[in-house]
C-alpha cells in the first residue's frame, strides 16, 4: 500500500517515481514476450522491493518465481546489491508447473538506490548551499547543526535529506553509516574540532573527511588534534580548505561557489568503484526474444 493510502494499493509506476526519489533499493521487472497462454501480456510491469510487491504480473508460481529472482539481485553478495539488467526465462508449463503452459521472457532492472552518505555537519550560508546542490545527486544526505530550530522549511521536502538536531559531535558520529563522506563547517570552531577528532576517531567508518576553513585554520587544529593522540598519516586524510581540487572558487568567497567547489570535490569519490557494468543485456540475449520458444 502507498504510504498513508488506506484504498487501493500503489501502483508500479507510482511505487517506483517514490522509490527512485527516496533513493531505496528496488527492481522493476517487465514482461517482454508472450508466446502461448500467459496470465499478462508483454509490457506488463511490478516493482519489487525486498518486502513489498507493487502490481502483478499474473499471480501464481511464475510471479513468485519472478519476485524470488528480484529478491535474491537485491540482497546480493554479501548485502551488496547486484544491480543492473537481466533477462529471466519463464516456460509456465516447466520451470513454473503451471497449467497455461505459456513461455515469457521478463526484464529485471534491479536498482541499487543511494549506495552513498553525505554527511553535512552545519547549517550556515554554505551548508544549506551544500544541501541545495547535493538534491539532484543520487545521494543521502544526513544535515547536522547543534543549534535548535535552525533547518529551514523548505528542506522537509527535499527528497533523501535527513535533518538532524546535533548537540553531542561525538554521538552524531557514532551514528553515521559506514562509507560515509563528512563535512565540517559549524558556526564554532571549537565544534569543528570536536567533530574532526570524533570522525578521525571513526576513520575506518569515514570515506573521506573535509573541513571548511583556511589553512592557518588548519595548522592550529593539526596542531591540537597531534596532542589529542592523532598520527600524521590520519591527518592527512582531513581536507582543509575544502573544494580545491579542480583548483579552487578563484577568488570568488561567495556561498554558493565554496559549495559548488566542494561538491566537484566529492563527485570523483563516491560511487565511481562501486558502479556495476552498465552495457545491459548481451547481444546474444536480445536475438533470443526474436526467436519462437520450444515449450
Amino acid at each position: 500500500m502507498a504510504p498513508g493510502s488506506a484504498s487501493r494499493p500503489e501502483s508500479w509506476h507510482a511505487a517506483l517515481h517514490r522509490l527512485q526519489r527516496e533513493g531505496l533499493p528496488h527492481a522493476l521487472a517487465t514482461q517482454v514476450t508472450s508466446a502461448g497462454s500467459t496470465p499478462r501480456e508483454p509490457g506488463a510491469r511490478m516493482v519489487i522491493t525486498a518486502d513489498a510487491v507493487f502490481d502483478t504480473l499474473g499471480g501464481g508460481t511464475f510471479e513468485y518465481q519472478v519476485i524470488e529472482a528480484a529478491r535474491r539481485r537485491l540482497s546480493g553478495r554479501d548485502g551488496e546489491v547486484i544491480a543492473g539488467m537481466s533477462l529471466e526465462a519463464f516456460s509456465l508449463g516447466g520451470r513454473s508447473g503451471q497449467c497455461c503452459g505459456g513461455f515469457v521472457n521478463v526484464l529485471l532492472e534491479v536498482f541499487p538506490g543511494s549506495m552513498t552518505t553525505l554527511a553535512i555537519f552545519g547549517a550556515g550560508h554554505v551548508g544549506t548551499e551544500l544541501v541545495r546542490l547535493a538534491a539532484p545527486l543520487p545521494w543521502q544526505v544526513r544535515w547536522h547543526d547543534s543549534r535548535e530550530a535552525i533547518f529551514p522549511d523548505w528542506a522537509a521536502s527535499q527528497p533523501r535529506l535527513e535533518c538532524r538536531h546535533a548537540p553531542d559531535p561525538a554521538a552524531a558520529v557514532s551514528e553515521l553509516p559506514p562509507g560515509t563522506h563528512a563535512l565540517v563547517l559549524t558556526h564554532d570552531h571549537a565544534e569543528d574540532r570536536a567533530l574532526v577528532d570524533a570522525l578521525l576517531r571513526r576513520s575506518k567508518a569515514c570515506a573521506s573527511i573535509g573541513l571548511i576553513g583556511s589553512r592557518s585554520k588548519w595548522a592550529s587544529f593539526r596542531s591540537r588534534l597531534v596532542v589529542a593522540g592523532h598520527s600524521d598519516a590520519a591527518l592527512d586524510q582531513v581536507r582543509c580548505p575544502i573544494g580545491m581540487a579542480a583548483g579552487g572558487t578563484g577568488r570568488d568567497k561567495t556561498p554558493y561557489a565554496i559549495a559548488l567547489a566542494s561538491i566537484a570535490e566529492l563527485l570523483p569519490m563516491m560511487e565511481g568503484a562501486k558502479r556495476t557494468d552498465q552495457r545491459g543485456l548481451a547481444p546474444a540475449e536480445v536475438r533470443a526474444l526474436f526467436r519462437e520458444p520450444s515449450m
